[in-house]
Formats: structure tokens, sequence, C-alpha cells
């Protein structure tokens, strides 16, 4: 089968879009960026692979389900993939965090054996259904883990902490640039067959499960023509006539997703794009903050970092504010400053950051208007779009400024720019 795969090498993550010869989204996979991009964007295609497999055992498994729930048990097989990966990783962990043992650390291998037996007991509930993970990255997962429990048996060992840390450290990203291995078959049937134990409810002819999962796994994923873009898109490991700008492929993108998309708004980890878009995708005019990540997703890690929450947790405090409280500067060099100095006033952390969230899109919609405004339709895309707080302040600031118009968010967001880069791909092949 000819695929065509787009690569967008953002600034924190890095997302791959599989498209088939239809046009249609087989995969998408993504990974947090790292200085080696060479890796980040072979991550994201293998991530990207595996969901384009699941994509056609999806296509294939409704002749073989007798009783039950089909959506249940593709999402369970999603899960268990990722578990199983999740697994393999923690024992290349354990075994490079080993390696790196000083001969005279006496005690340490038996406190890393308790540490990774503890981790992998927590591994189900981690990847159950309906449990909640602030991210899928093995380092997020791993190393918040690892912190919490590593602490206490050295502890309760008469360790020092700092000895065990300084393993994870050196071993994390080693494990991070190998990929898990094993083959597509053994990955699908070991975590078909774990959904299914697990869930009596459902029943299966076996024969045609076998038969889905064949045609899942034993089809060759042709990789036709790849074209990359992205913060780090002059980094990427192609030739640069593989290589389109992060405007066409966003302007792109939005329009394949929605058609009528005439206005495209992108908040990135690393800048803000403000795109007009004709009736066919081609970017008419756009304005970016290219020259620091001012109100971008890096601001807001930092803002997260400074109160000691997760990103994702951000937009749900925002949205529990009872007013908003205004915000200077979106400067994330000063941020800090201005955030320590309003908790000690007595403001409310949900008030601060509502604030925040005004300031930021506030920002945007300055972009927005150099680059020729709002029509309708508007489409925003970026890991911010996925942010309830953000989204709330740029509709009420739309209405405001422009009227009604049409806003489109797609659950899939964060892959635009990538949607955008496979159809480039695509019409290089397919005319």
């Amino acid at each position: 089968m000819k695929c065509f795969i787009g690569i967008d090498l953002g600034s924190t993550t890095t997302k791959a879009v599989l498209l088939d010869e239809a046009g249609d989204v087989l995969g998408r996979g993504i990974t947090n960026s790292r200085s080696n991009y060479a890796t980040a964007t072979a991550v994201a295609k293998q991530e990207a692979r595996t969901d384009a497999r699941l994509t056609l055992f999806r296509r294939h498994f409704d002749d073989a389900l007798v009783a039950g729930d089909p959506q249940a048990v593709i999402n369970g097989l999603e899960l268990a993939i990722k578990r199983e990966h999740f697994v393999k990783q923690l024992a290349d962990l354990k075994e490079t965090c080993i390696s790196h043992i000083p001969a005279d650390a006496g005690g340490v291998a038996d406190a890393l054996d308790e540490v990774f037996s503890r981790l992998g007991d927590e591994a189900d509930d981690l990847f159950a259904p309906g449990a909640e993970r602030k991210s899928d990255f093995f380092r997020d997962l791993a190393g918040a883990k690892f912190m919490q429990i590593g602490e206490q048996v050295t502890k309760d060992a008469g360790l020092g902490f700092d000895t065990v840390l300084n393993l994870y450290d050196k071993s994390i990203i080693e494990v991070e640039n190998r990929p898990p291995e094993g083959g597509v078959r053994s990955s699908f049937t070991d975590a078909l067959a774990h959904v299914l134990e697990n869930a009596p409810e459902i029943e299966v002819d076996e024969t045609k499960v076998g038969d889905a999962v064949s045609a899942a796994v034993d089809v060759d994923l042709e990789e036709t023509y790849v074209v990359g873009t992205g913060y780090g898109r002059v980094t990427l490991p192609f030739p640069k006539e593989h290589i389109r700008s992060e405007i066409l492929c966003h302007g792109l993108g939005a329009h394949v997703m929605y058609p009528d998309t005439r206005t495209v708004l992108d908040i990135g980890g690393q800048d803000t794009k403000a795109i007009q878009v004709d009736p066919d995708g081609v970017v008419e005019n756009f304005q970016m903050n290219d020259r620091c990540a001012a109100g971008c997703g890096r601001y807001l890690g930092y803002i997260a970092d400074e109160m000691n929450m997760g990103l994702h947790e951000l937009g749900p405090m925002a949205m529990k504010a009872t007013k908003s409280v205004r915000i200077n500067s979106t400067c994330t060099v000063f941020a800090g400053a201005e955030l320590r100095d309003r908790l000690s006033l007595g403001e409310k952390r949900e008030d601060i950051l509502a604030g925040l969230h005004r300031a930021i899109i506030l920002r945007a919609m300055s972009i927005i208007s150099r680059s020729g405004g709002i029509t309708d339709q508007f489409t925003f895309t970026g890991g911010v779009a996925n942010n309830g707080a953000a989204v709330k302040e740029l509709e009420k600031l739309i209405e405001e400024n422009y009227g009604e118009v049409t806003i489109n968010i797609d659950p899939a967001s964060i892959y635009t720019g990538a949607l955008g880069a496979a159809t480039f791909a695509s019409r290089e092949v397919i005319h």
C-alpha cells in the first residue's frame, strides 16, 4: 500500500500523519521533540504506522465480532499496545540504569530492582480504560513515577536518592532514543489477547479475528513520499525538496480539515501564526511572532512549572475563575516575577490563570488583525487549541470584534501541520 507521510517537527513535539492513496488519514503519531531530530522523526513515524495498523484492523474487525462493543475493543487494543511499549521501555531503562551503577555503589542495584518492580506493577492501572494520564510520553510517565517511588525506596534502604536519580538522568535519553523493539504481529496478537482475556462480555469469531489481524499487520505500508515542516524542519533527515514551510502546511492542513476555512490561527510551542487562505487552501497572507515564545505553548509550560501544575491542568483551573486578573506581560522572562507578585497580593490562582489566558489570546488577536482579520470560517490549530480556557477567550474576543463567525477546532488540531505536509507529499505523486 502506497503511503504519504507528513512530519511536523515542532519545538516541543514532533507529529507524523500517514495518508493512503485516497488521501484518507490512516495513522497519526506524536512524540516529544529531542535534540536528536532524526530520532524524533523515526519515533513519530513508528507511532503513525502503529496507529495506521489499528485503523486497518478496525476496518475488518466488525465481521469478527459476535457480541460486545467494537469501539471498546479498539480502544482497549490501543491502550494494550501502549502498555506493552511502556513495559518494554521500562525494562530497557532498568537495564541501562544498572549498566551505569558505579562499582562502589553498594545496595543501589537492589534499590533499582525494587523501584522498577513497583513501576511494573502500576503499568496495568496506568493504561486501564478510563485512567487519567498527564502524558503519553514515556519520559513523562516513567519519570514522575520513578521520582515518587525512588525517593521512598532509597529512604527505606538508607541510601541517598541523588545516586539513583543520577542513574535515571544518565539513562533516560538513551532509552528514549531507542524505540521499543518487537514484531508488529506479536504486538498486535499479545495486546489483543490481553484485551479479550479481560473483557468476558466480548465474543469473537477466532478465525475472523485472525483475518482482521492479518489485514492490519501483513500489509506493506510503503513510504512513497515524505514531506517535512515545522520549527526544526531544516534539520529533518531528508532532502530540501521534501521540505515545506509551516505556514503553507498549516494553511493546507486546515483547508483539508475544513474546506471552507479562510482564516487560520495556530498557537504552537514556539510561535503564533495567523494565516489567510483562499478557497483552495493556498496562503494569501500571514503574520507571526517569530522573535520570542511569548504567549505560546512554551510560555504556558513555564507558567505550569511556576505553579507546580501539569500543563493540561492550566485550562481547567482557569475555567473556575470568578474574575480575570489583568496581566501586563506575556513575556516568559518576566512571567514568573509577575505571577509571584499577584499571588503575594492574595489573588487566586484561577483568577490569575484566567488573566494569563486572556493576555495570550489578546496577543494572538493582534497578530490576526495584522494578517487581515477574520473572515468566516475560522480554524484554530495547535496544542493550545485543546485548552478550554484559551478557546473560551478566543470565542469571546472574536464575537466582540468580528461578530458571529464559525470557529472550527478539530480534536486532532495538533496534527494540522503534519496533515498539510502529508497532503503535499501525496500531491507530488498523485496529480
